[in-house]
């Protein structure tokens, strides 16, 4: 048995370790609280088998795939002799525009296929009466993480602390929380935080690994990370944008 098949093996049964508390909790709960057998038991456990192995899949096809596909076109596109093609001369932030474009496409793209938010999303559609829909919030929270992606990677081409963008980024949070319709406000809470999941955060992670590895001066530990914290924030400002956005054409239909 090779190497990969062993790190396959050691995943599921990682996965398994992982998701056996939550079915134990329930259980306990379910049969000594509320003290009744669990109903349709066997779609339950066929289910909870199924959640077991489409995690394990999904963790290993991004450990072959999208993990090193995303620290590969970080260090590619980084590259000194890529970035020489189009600029010559000294450094330049604006020299790297192909990060930003991809970053920014990588970041709406994980984010529109992340299965938490389309789950948060059908059920704000079913809880809004279609008010809200699931598709409209999918792309609002996808475009908040683009832009958040495309002003974190500058952030390491540039070397700028990052707590200067995350404070000024929360203080523009509390100012349109202020303003936004009261009601969707922890929906744009919410949606900081079903962004920055299974299929974003990977992804995420190696590039900002990657760009901090490969941009000359920067580094891997202290400039590589904190780009989910921009994937967390920017989707919450692109709610309450998007928010404030339908209070006012409400308001304005009504007048």
């Amino acid at each position: 048995m090779n190497d990969g098949s062993i790190n396959n093996l050691e995943l599921i049964k990682s996965t398994i370790l992982d998701v056996l508390p939550i079915i134990v909790l329930i259980v306990v709960f379910q049969v000594f609280v509320i003290k009744k057998t669990i109903p349709h038991l066997k779609k339950v456990v066929i289910g909870f088998a199924m959640v077991v192995l489409g995690l394990a899949f999904f963790l290993i096809g991004l450990e072959m795939a999208l993990f090193p596909l995303g620290k590969t076109m970080a260090n590619q596109l980084a590259d000194p002799i890529f970035v020489s093609q189009y600029f010559s001369g000294r450094f330049e932030p604006l020299n790297y525009y192909w990060i930003y474009i991809f970053s920014g496409l990588i970041g709406f793209s994980t984010t529109i296929a992340e299965p938490s938010l389309l789950a948060v999303a059908i059920k704000v559609e079913e809880a809004s009466s279609k008010t809200i829909g699931q598709l409209g919030l999918r792309f609002v929270v996808a475009a908040g993480v683009a832009l958040g992606l495309v002003l974190g990677t500058y952030r390491i081409v540039v070397g700028t602390p990052l707590y200067l963008y995350i404070l000024v980024a929360y203080i523009v949070v509390i100012v349109l929380s202020i303003f936004a319709p009261k009601n969707l406000i922890p929906l744009a809470y919410d949606s900081g935080g079903v962004t920055t999941s299974t299929v974003t955060v990977p992804i995420v992670a190696a590039l900002g690994m990657g760009l901090g590895s490969i941009i000359p001066g920067r580094s891997p530990v202290i400039d590589g990370f904190g780009l989910i914290a921009f994937a967390s924030v920017f989707p919450i400002i692109a709610v309450l944008l998007y928010a404030i956005f339908i209070s006012f054409l409400k308001k304005k239909s009504k007048s």
